[in-house]
């Protein structure tokens, strides 16, 4: 099994869930999140004033799925979530050792 972690942009996420939804891919947790990599963030002029917005709004998807799915979902959100410009976001793929249902207790594909 596999965990695919993913750094979007936010206006992205309906786009790349669409495109998960296609590939058959049922669940995937959603956190907002702020960041910033080589975009580094931007000034703002508030009231006047001037100031550096370090972090920037971002979308994290977590999706735990079978080994054979991986490639195919990876592919899914690059292709959805790609813009072109700089703060596209970051695809992560670990391994993962055991899934566990907590109602169930089924476990490993059974519980994805």
């Amino acid at each position: 099994m596999k965990k695919i972690e993913a750094i979007i942009k936010p206006f992205k996420l309906d786009e790349v869930k669409e495109a998960l939804h296609e590939i058959g891919i049922q669940g995937i947790t959603v956190t907002e999140a702020k960041g910033f990599g080589r975009q580094k963030g931007h000034t703002e002029l508030y009231r006047g004033a001037e100031y550096v917005v370090d972090f920037l709004p971002k979308v994290r998807l977590e999706i735990v799925l079978d080994d054979n799915l991986a490639e195919r979902a990876v592919e899914a959100i690059q292709n959805a979530a790609q813009t072109g410009r700089i703060g596209d976001g970051k695809i992560f793929v670990s391994s993962i050792e055991e899934v566990i249902r907590i109602r169930t207790g089924e476990r490993g594909s059974d519980a994805i």
